[in-house]
């Protein structure tokens, strides 16, 4: 599933985090890891700054470089100029790229929540499932994945995302949560509320039966919950009640206006979620 996996960097601490489970995902794989840096084309004033850019450009993927051989796994460098989710995304599509592996932004206040520019675009943007990777405040590291959630809604993303999310599992024996949440509050209050209700829970439960069906042997184990309730703020909860390591989940469709969202849901799990998530696009609307 993952044969070629890009992790790009810029020597900051996020990034650095990120490598570190590039490197996890990749033994588990037997994947090439591909570093890359990219120089931003609109910061380059002058002739000097630029040389001095490229110097430190070079040094930062030279030393991710030698820390991945370390690790006895095929690397890949590579050091571009342009504007860097553009650069990104065009690397990943010239070398099939098979997961994209980013880091995201600060960790105290505010900053706890945003993902940065490039993160958020690629995020949008990106034909493979792209792993999000927060620096946490203490160093502490959630690989090798031991519990992975996979939160379903029954759409053709979440079942995408499923897919991704079982290999994932199984390659690391990892027990599997699959849980759905019913936005109860998505719903008006009339006659027809608890019809409506029990009509969703039984939606819920059988988009979560039938992912847990999937699963194989290969996993610990396999745990399913449907809930009620705001889902990103159960799937927040349910993150930290089980000692979740990973998320996997799905985003939107792929054709016009569609192909920059990422769900509501979605996004806000992966701007708050204390453990990285893997964002999955489903391919089914490509011919649209």
């Amino acid at each position: 599933m993952f044969d070629d996996i890009l992790v790009p960097t810029d020597g900051s601490d996020c990034a650095t985090a990120a490598v570190g489970y590039a490197e996890d995902v990749a033994s588990r794989y037997d994947a090439t890891v591909h570093v890359l840096n990219v120089l931003d084309s609109r910061l380059a004033e002058n002739a000097p700054q630029q040389e001095r850019s490229g110097s430190r450009a070079e040094s930062v993927v030279d030393e991710v470089t030698e820390e991945v051989s370390a690790q006895s796994l095929d690397v890949e460098r590579a050091v571009r100029t342009g504007v860097p989710y553009r650069v990104i995304l065009e690397y990943a599509g010239e070398n099939d790229i098979d997961l994209v592996v980013m880091g995201t932004h600060g960790r105290t206040g505010v900053e706890r929540y945003l993902l940065g520019s490039v993160t958020e675009k690629i995020l949008r943007r990106s034909d493979v499932p792209v792993l999000t990777v927060r620096d946490s405040d203490d160093g502490s590291v959630h690989y090798p994945f031991e519990s992975v959630l996979v939160p379903t809604d029954g759409s053709d993303a979440a079942t995408a995302a499923a897919d991704v999310g079982l290999d994932v599992a199984g390659r690391y024996g990892a027990q599997v949560h699959v849980v759905s949440v019913v936005d109860a509050f998505s719903m008006g209050v009339d006659v027809r509320s608890q019809l409506m209700t029990d009509s969703l829970e039984d939606a819920a439960q059988e988009a979560v039966d039938s992912i847990a069906s999937r699963a194989g042997d290969s996993v610990a184990g396999v745990e399913t919950a449907v809930g009620f309730g705001r889902p990103y703020k159960k799937l927040r909860r349910y993150i930290a009640d089980n000692d979740v390591d990973l998320v996997v989940m799905g985003t939107h469709g792929r054709t016009g206006l569609e192909r920059y969202l990422l769900g509501s849901v979605t996004e806000k799990i992966v701007r708050t979620s204390p453990v990285p998530v893997l964002t999955v696009r489903s391919a089914d609307t490509d011919a649209e």
